[in-house]
């Protein structure tokens, strides 16, 4: 019997005018994908005045990541839903900005800090597969957000003290759903500093997690000397090796701010997808099981561990394959430039769609379908057709630490449960990440 193709949204097969093209956007973005972006490396259009071009090519995404990475910073849509939270932090920021943030930042994800932090991440595994235990089913996307944000709290915080996940929470969802969708004045070009009406809704929400972040760091440099060996301590202690700069109170609330939200929200989606992939597979999930428990032997599971299961890591890999914690990014275009056959001009919009390039029917076998074997260790491919982290030199600065972290819970949790189908079918909805909707609930049996 063949398994149902996960679930995936139906292209549109008709251009969008701007007020459909607004109304799919505020619902979900992945609704303004072509069909044709399916099948093609560029796709050029229109919205009102405004000519954009929807990349999904590998080509075309070394160009914009590596090649020409300056010609193409984030665009004024994307920096307006994100600012408010994360300010001009090592996500939002560009040029010099940007590149004395990252030197002092890329040591504290150095292998050695990430492979100290497993322990921690160990520990949060276990106290999920405990929460699970009797549950007979459960809602895996509000489970996984709470062991990540145990893992995010733990690392970057030594616990959670000044933190109420489900406040927190409530508020990363409020901040999405008011400040971080499209706007009508954004589709009428209105300049970027007239404000949004979301952006008056979103502010409770922004105050809550800036206050929450705040007060943790405060905290921390009260108890200065307490010996802590988290992400916070290596922020605080973080240098510019060029400079000598350090953070300033801001930009370590940013910068905390952007981690916590980024580091337990994507890793959480990546794994509720797996986890219903997996229900939905038995047979993959038996593979995952037995190189877990062969592994594991009833112990826990740490990143050596993790390191001799590359079936754990394969899953992952297609899953965010199918289900990039982004789906798309939007970019300026600085000057005039050439992609594949097409003319770009100065102040145009590039599209980068990573959700298209990850299903295009060009590069991957049976693009819809769920195959963990693609990402064995044998296979071969561009590196610019798998991106879920993007790449060249603004690829994400944690993707060693997502990985490990999403590695160690889901070996965990296949190594003592069996998951199998139960909730409704979720659809994939983007706003800022790719979100099950109305979320992923299995049925969950201890082995």
């Amino acid at each position: 019997m063949t398994q149902p193709l996960p679930p995936r949204i139906e292209p549109a097969t008709q251009p969008l005018g701007m007020l459909a093209s607004l109304r799919a956007a505020r619902s979900n973005v992945l609704r303004i994908i072509p069909a044709i972006a399916y099948t093609q490396p560029i796709v050029t259009g229109t919205t009102g005045h405004a000519r954009w071009h929807m990349v999904q090519g590998p080509e075309g995404m070394k160009r914009l990541f590596l090649d020409n990475v300056e010609n193409y910073p984030k665009s004024e849509v994307m920096l307006r839903m994100l600012r408010p939270a994360v300010g001009d932090s090592l996500f939002t920021s560009e040029g010099a900005q940007w590149r004395w943030q990252r030197r002092a930042i890329a040591p504290v994800f150095a292998a050695r800090n990430v492979e100290a932090l497993a322990p921690m991440m160990t520990a949060t595994a276990e106290r999920a597969c405990e929460r699970l235990a009797g549950a007979g089913s459960a809602e895996m996307v509000a489970e996984m957000l709470s062991a990540t944000f145990d893992v995010i709290c733990d690392v970057a915080l030594s616990g959670r003290e000044h933190f109420d996940a489900e406040t927190y929470g409530e508020a990363i969802t409020r901040y999405f759903l008011t400040v971080g969708r499209a706007s009508l004045l954004d589709f009428l070009e209105v300049p970027h500093w007239v404000p949004r009406p979301a952006e008056l809704f979103g502010r409770g929400a922004v105050k809550t997690m800036h206050t929450m972040v705040a007060r943790a760091i405060e905290a921390r440099r009260r108890e200065a000397t307490c010996g802590a060996d988290d992400l916070l301590d290596h922020m605080l202690a973080a240098r510019d090796p060029e400079s000598g700069r350090t953070m300033s109170p801001r930009d370590l609330l940013h910068n905390m701010q952007f981690f916590i939200v980024a580091g337990h929200e994507t890793t959480a989606l990546s794994l509720a997808w797996a986890l219903y992939l997996l229900a939905h597979d038995q047979p993959a999930q038996d593979r995952a099981r037995e190189e877990a428990k062969d592994v594991l032997q009833g112990g826990p599971c740490g990143h050596e561990e993790l390191d001799r299961m590359p079936g754990i890591t394969a899953i992952l890999d297609e899953t965010m394959r199918l289900y990039p914690p982004v789906g798309m990014l939007a970019r300026n275009v600085r000057e005039a430039d050439t992609l594949y056959d097409r003319e770009i001009r100065s102040r145009e919009t590039i599209f980068v769609n990573t959700w298209s390039l990850h299903r295009h029917h060009d590069y991957w076998e049976r693009p819809d379908h769920f195959d963990p074997t693609r990402f064995g260790p044998d296979q071969q491919r561009d590196r610019y057709l798998h991106l879920p982290f993007g790449a060249g030199p603004r690829v994400c600065v944690g993707a060693n630490f997502a990985m490990m972290q999403a590695g160690i819970i889901l070996a965990t949790l296949l190594s003592r449960y069996r998951f199998a189908p139960k909730g409704p079918r979720p659809e994939p909805i983007m706003h800022m990440t790719v979100r099950p909707d109305p979320g992923v609930t299995l049925e969950i049996t201890p082995h």
